[in-house]
């Protein structure tokens, strides 16, 4: 049986949820939160393997309660819950310990496979977001910065990183200053670098020369 602690601060959603669980055979609500302290204070009292957090609760709210519950001795996973179908705040969320990321507006039966899903180990993120997560936040797996870099932005860098200098590129890969100058700058963008200087600093520590 899998124990879901249920992290919601609107009394009509929690009660919905808990009856969405309750319809699971293999699901049980091992108790409930309406905020983040509260839910921190319950934890520590009430063993589970999910946390299904809502992530704007007052007080503490769920953003800051995620570290605060990977804390924990034996820490349960967790799910978080938004009204927010953003890409920036999924990935937030997943990068500081999160297991799963579904939103309000996700199918019912959807949500009770995220939770099955981050009991057994796994992660689940909205399918609709996580589309979007590839493109716009390019968080997978957390693969560093230079893994969104194109094939071509990726040889500018390289080239840069080397000491080449825009014409010199232009002329090695047989297109236009200009275009070299476009890479040039999406690349730096991608890899926040300000400089030749960042982006020689940035491939020393990722061991790319």
């Amino acid at each position: 049986m899998i124990r879901v602690l249920v992290a919601e601060d609107h009394t009509i959603v929690r009660e919905g949820i808990k009856q969405l669980i309750g319809m699971a055979r293999d699901l049980c609500v091992a108790g409930e939160a309406g905020n983040g302290q509260q839910l921190l204070e319950i934890l520590r009292q009430t063993p589970c393997e999910v946390v299904l957090l809502d992530i704007s609760m007052p007080g503490v709210n769920g953003l800051e309660a995620i570290p605060r519950i990977r804390a924990l001795s034996n820490p349960p996973a967790i799910l978080v819950l938004s009204m927010h179908d953003e890409a920036q705040m999924a990935a937030r969320a997943l990068k500081i310990g999160a297991a799963g990321y579904a939103t309000k507006d996700s199918d019912p039966a959807l949500l009770l496979t995220a939770i099955r899903k981050v009991a057994a180990g796994g992660r689940y993120i909205d399918p609709e977001l996580a589309d979007r997560m590839v493109f716009e936040v390019g968080l997978t797996d957390s693969r560093p910065p230079h893994a969104l870099l194109s094939e071509r932005e990726f040889s500018v860098f390289e080239r840069l990183v080397r000491g080449a200098n825009v014409n010199e590129i232009a002329q090695q890969l047989a297109v236009s200053n200009k275009t070299v100058s476009t890479h040039k700058a999406r690349l730096m963008q991608k890899l926040d670098a300000h400089s030749v200087a960042d982006l020689v600093r940035y491939a020393l520590e990722h061991k790319l020369v």
